[in-house]
């Protein structure tokens, strides 16, 4: 039996909740609240409280966000950043657009997330601060991170891209820093119909730099206090991701149940490496993640039988085209190197079947065993 697994079912989400989505587009519509208003006023408040802050700051998607939050944070010509090696770029390109400079760390060999023991060792009279992420919905380990900040008087910016509602020792991310950048990416686990993101805090001074930075350097419209930028979250997308927040504890939990599901039904397997939760960390799963020493070859498998998976993300940080100016070495960052020909993301989102479960599991296992079915 073959069936078809997209990696993700984004328009299954929309039947799921049609009725809700097509009233706020129509709401936002009727009120022609295209830009800013009271629809982004909502939405800001709504995260705000669903994270446990005091301040969102909407923007355009979650890059923005990390570039906002750093030219608020005072990031200048000749400082450094330290970041994970293993993310997606806009944690480091964001670094290096603020006028800073990147500096990379090694991965933890088992989470994937960013490993403490490695950033006081790359800390110099120019760091500033720290951007830990909490990678495919497992939170970094933040309290080690935090100590180091603190000890060498360095602010903090999780990027929660991929971490909505995660908790580390039962603290929500994105409240433990100085700051936090969210996107709502389309495929995230609060996702847009479009391009979103905003930034949390709990610091009103660096809540209103962030804000008039993001609308052209000033609060009021046609008074500009300084330079800024056009980062703005729409009406549209903002009610849009206003009713799937209702939804989103639900759908974690959903995640969290085929994540246990997958734990269950591939115990066993001999090649495979299935995720590790670090202690007292709640991982949210936008990713599950496999691991794998044929990697390619079991993504065509999984191909060949209906399964769509994806590499999140094929070659870390410092081994891309774009970083070769920092003539970085692969026994710098072992763990990272490993990982990036391992790893494979299966399909995870809460309307999956309980077939399609069955059938993504039944496919590793036969790669698993060598079967040719």
């Amino acid at each position: 039996m073959t069936i078809q697994v997209p990696f993700a079912d984004l328009y299954a989400q929309y039947r799921s909740i049609k009725p809700e989505i097509d009233a706020a587009i129509e709401s936002v519509i009727r009120n022609s609240a295209f830009i800013r208003g009271p629809y982004v006023e909502k939405f800001e408040q709504e995260f705000a409280e669903a994270v446990g802050v005091r301040h969102c700051v909407s923007c355009a998607n979650g890059t923005d966000a990390l570039y906002i939050a750093m030219h608020a944070l005072g990031v200048k010509s000749g400082d450094e950043v330290i970041t994970t090696a293993h993310s997606w770029i806009s944690t480091s390109e964001t670094i290096t657009q603020a006028g800073g400079s990147v500096v990379f760390c090694d991965t933890d060999a088992t989470t994937y997330t960013i490993d403490p023991a490695e950033i006081e060792a790359k800390i110099s009279p120019r760091t500033v601060g720290i951007i830990p992420v909490h990678l495919y919905g497992q939170p970094a380990d933040m309290d080690l991170i935090m100590a180091i900040a603190r000890k060498n008087k360095l602010w903090v910016l999780e990027d929660c891209a991929q971490a909505h509602l995660a908790r580390y020792k039962g603290r929500m991310v994105g409240t433990i820093g100085n700051a936090a950048s969210f996107s709502f990416y389309p495929g995230k686990n609060l996702g847009a119909m479009g391009d979103a993101g905003a930034v949390v805090t709990n610091d009103a001074s660096l809540a209103r730099k962030m804000a008039m930075f993001a609308r052209h350097g000033g609060l009021i419209k046609g008074q500009h206090d300084i330079e800024g930028t056009n980062s703005r979250l729409d009406g549209l997308q903002a009610a849009i991701l206003s009713v799937k927040l209702r939804h989103l504890p639900a759908w974690t939990v959903r995640r969290r149940l085929i994540a246990e599901q997958y734990g269950a039904l591939l115990h066993g397997t001999r090649r495979i490496t299935l995720p590790l939760v670090g202690n007292k960390r709640e991982h949210v799963y936008h990713l599950y993640v496999v691991l794998h020493e044929q990697r390619d070859a079991l993504a065509r498998h999984m191909a060949s039988r209906g399964v769509q998976t994806v590499i999140n993300y094929p070659r870390a940080l410092p081994f891309l085209p774009a970083y070769q100016y920092l003539n970085h070495r692969v026994e710098e960052f072992p763990n990272a190197y490993f990982h990036q020909s391992r790893i494979l993301s299966i399909p995870i989102f809460p309307e999956m079947t309980e077939e399609q479960i069955d059938f993504v599991a039944d496919c590793i296992r036969e790669f698993d065993q060598g079967a040719t079915i």
